[in-house]
């Protein structure tokens, strides 16, 4: 990495969510590797004093919150702790989310439908709404939603993840424009299979299952979640200054096909 990327984050601090594994972890890693402090949040807290712990045993700035970004007064408490801890909140990279098992539309539980939407897109609406206060206080920041390429194109039997990624999209869209006069800049990712936890439980169980995904990969392979999460830090830098209400796709050529 040159000198100029390892700083391309420095002095800046970033709340990242679904910070204990996969992407929201990787992000962890590469964020602070540029210069950030770091505020982790999730809901598992061993997870999270792990990942903190070998943050600073590496000589990095981090902190970590428990919430659960379904519930707007924990996700107001974790901005708090940010601005807080650090004085200010300059980045942010929203990144919870969920999947369920996939059936076919008129057969999803209404408990599956909820669940979905209400960390997907709930969760990113109250991360942002909490946010864009500390950020307008301080005078600007950068956002990075997760959606995914299920937000970009459509597969079968996902409707509720589709739609709640869609909606990411939406929300990004919409926000980047409504701030963008205010020094906010928002974006989203849209990653492709990635080797996240439940990818990687999902191809132990399905061998079958890793061949038929990478088939339909023009890479033949599934992204390691380090490679999203430079994507993510790429956009909360100033090396992407003049991109706002953008997705970023970041799915191997996925979408191309």
């Amino acid at each position: 990495m040159s000198g100029e990327g390892a700083a391309a984050l420095a002095g800046r601090v970033v709340l990242i969510t679904g910070a204990s594994s996969g992407i929201g972890a990787a992000a962890a890693r590469v964020f602070t590797e540029q210069g950030a402090s770091v505020v982790l949040v999730s809901r598992r807290e061993d997870r999270l004093r792990a990942l903190v712990g070998e943050l600073r045993a590496a000589g990095a700035e981090a902190s970590h919150h428990v919430a659960d970004v379904r519930v707007g007064e924990e996700v107001r408490q974790a901005v708090s702790h940010a601005v807080d801890t650090y004085g200010r909140l300059d980045a942010a990279f929203n990144n919870a989310g969920a999947g369920v098992e996939k059936v076919p539309l008129h057969l999803v539980p209404e408990a599956d439908y909820e669940l979905v939407m209400d960390t997907n897109v709930r969760g990113v609406w109250n991360c942002m709404t909490h946010e864009i206060t500390a950020m307008l206080a301080s005078g600007g920041g950068t956002i990075v939603n997760t959606s995914s390429v299920g937000g970009l194109v459509a597969s079968s039997v996902a409707a509720p993840y589709i739609a709640s990624k869609h909606a990411v999209i939406g929300l990004t869209k919409a926000a980047a424009v409504e701030y963008a006069p205010h020094g906010i800049r928002v974006n989203a990712i849209a990653p492709g299979l990635t080797r996240s936890e439940m990818v990687e439980q999902w191809f132990t169980l399905s061998p079958e299952a890793e061949q038929r995904a990478y088939s339909s990969a023009p890479q033949g392979r599934a992204a390691d979640p380090r490679e999203v999460a430079e994507a993510a830090a790429w956009l909360c830098s100033d090396r992407a200054s003049f991109v706002t209400g953008a997705t970023l796709a970041v799915d191997g050529g996925r979408t191309a096909w």
